[in-house]
């Protein structure tokens, strides 16, 4: 829970800036940053490739717990030192940032581990495996003055902010009663484990892998498809769900559930995984509108979207564009599309902020408060009820 003194916790979410004075290495304008890779799989070798093509870093440092991941990295980051302990990254000295993409599980040990190292901090969504974790990596970074940015890349989208101006900040919505949202067919929830990874190859420190994850012993699909289970992440929820509820925060400007319930099961992949592949969650706002998820890995069915609902008309976006239609009859639809990737908008923000010192776009507060908004939904689904909860206290009450 984040300190109960609402003061402390307003300096917290609004602190606007860091003085470079308070950085432990102060940066030129143009210097390039030496970035060091915490967990090189698909997701942290392509994130790595995208903050290469900034030609603004140059990656020193790759780490993970299987040596093939670590070998294919270096592929692409010929310089990079390769480690098996994130530790050791963390303790050379030409590592000035770290891009952390270990399963869920890890985030919280790496970022910490890494902020209290005095690096700035780019982490994967979801930022937490459970809520509790969320204060004590915000602490981690206010205390240290770190930036830490979450991969929630809509937050530096151009489509996005410009959605955010023209229709929600000038009120031409009206009244928002719903956010609905929705991501079906994810295939990164159904990846099957390679056969060579039948026997544990010698190069994966699996007890690593587990960290601070109860002993079992080596299970392939565990490590291959991790998203499926709850001990290494939140599923569908956590993993698809924080990137829309984000948005919807931020179009919203509020990030304060009070209600949350949750409904769904393993209906059709009965594999032995233990998160559901079928999902429909509810949360409850106070200035009285609601926000939806819903998400299924059965075939037939593929999509994803937000979708803003209003009295003066709706908005539907998702990561190539935004289409607008007013409730006036006859008149046309806006649509506009999105010139780029918005991973590489993200990137790039970071990396300024890494200069400033300035708070970026998805500051390790917002990353709390958007995977704790997604932690409920998992909670409701795994006590079959409704939630109530104080997001100023950050508890879920009794009923």
């Amino acid at each position: 829970m984040l300190e109960t003194d609402l003061s402390r916790r307003r300096a917290l979410r609004f602190a606007t800036a860091f003085t470079a004075a308070s950085y432990s290495r102060v940066m030129g304008a143009n210097e390039r940053i030496q970035l060091g890779l915490i967990g090189c799989g698909g997701r942290g070798t392509g994130v790595m490739g995208t903050f290469m093509n900034t030609n603004q870093v140059d990656v020193t440092a790759v780490c993970d717990v299987y040596g093939d991941r670590i070998d294919r990295a270096q592929q692409k980051a010929t310089k990079a030192q390769g480690f098996n302990d994130h530790r050791k990254l963390l303790a050379a000295k030409n590592v000035d940032a770290v891009l952390i993409a270990t399963p869920d599980h890890w985030h919280s040990g790496c970022a910490i581990d890494a902020l209290n190292a005095g690096k700035d901090v780019y982490v994967e969504k979801p930022l937490t495996l459970t809520i509790e974790e969320g204060p004590r990596i915000v602490k981690a970074a206010r205390v240290n003055n770190r930036i830490c940015q979450v991969g929630m890349q809509q937050r530096s989208g151009q489509i996005y902010l410009q959605a955010k101006r023209e229709y929600f900040d000038t009120g031409k919505l009206g009244k928002i009663t719903m956010a609905r949202t929705w991501w079906h067919g994810n295939g990164a929830h159904l990846q099957k484990a390679p056969e060579r990874l039948a026997q544990q190859p010698s190069n994966l420190d699996w007890a690593r892998f587990l960290g601070p994850v109860k002993w079992r012993d080596w299970d392939p699909q565990r490590f291959w498809n991790f998203r499926a289970y709850l001990e290494f992440g939140g599923g569908q929820v956590t993993d698809l769900f924080t990137h829309w509820i984000d948005v919807v925060h931020m179009f919203m400007g509020q990030d304060n559930p009070i209600s949350a319930s949750a409904a769904g099961g393993i209906l059709h992949y009965k594999d032995g995984r233990t998160a559901p592949d079928t999902i429909n969650v509810l949360l409850e706002y106070p200035k009285e509108w609601t926000a939806t998820f819903e998400a299924t890995l059965a075939p037939g069915i593929k999509g994803e979207g937000v979708e803003m609902c209003g009295t003066e008309g709706r908005l539907f976006i998702t990561r190539r564009q935004f289409e607008f239609y007013s409730a006036e009859r006859g008149a046309p639809p806006v649509i506009v599309k999105s010139p780029r990737d918005q991973t590489i908008d993200h990137v790039e923000n970071f990396l300024d902020c890494c200069r400033s010192r300035k708070l970026p776009n998805g500051d390790v507060y917002i990353g709390h408060r958007s995977a704790a908004a997604s932690h409920l939904g998992n909670i409701a689904y795994l006590q079959r009820r409704r939630l109530r909860y104080n997001p100023d206290r950050e508890e879920i009450l009794p009923l």
